[in-house]
């Protein structure tokens, strides 16, 4: 399994409206090659958002990174940072992850 973080500038909406509007996109998300799970990150303080998706392997999340990136950029996002990370399983079962 790996974590791809990504997170990027984002002026609104966020909350319930937010929901709201990204329903189709969440959706949409779930039938990715390799996807497991996303959480949702917003700041609206910082005026960003993002999130932490779980995929099987480093080749799904990569790329569902690239074309994320694409995507978000084709609607005017300036910068996307992306990272991918492996897990420490052990540590995190402790600390009550997902897995």
């Amino acid at each position: 399994m790996k974590i791809l973080q990504v997170d990027f500038p984002y002026a609104g909406p966020f909350g319930a409206e937010m929901a709201a509007q990204m329903q189709q996109l969440a959706e949409s998300i779930t039938q990715e090659p390799g996807f497991l799970w996303k959480i949702w990150t917003e700041n609206q303080a910082n005026g960003e958002a993002g999130g932490l998706y779980a995929f099987t392997d480093e080749a799904s999340a990569q790329a569902y990174l690239e074309m994320h990136s694409a995507r978000l950029k084709s609607f005017g996002v300036p910068s996307v940072r992306g990272r991918i990370f492996d897990i420490n399983s052990e540590l995190s079962t402790i600390t009550k992850a997902p897995l």
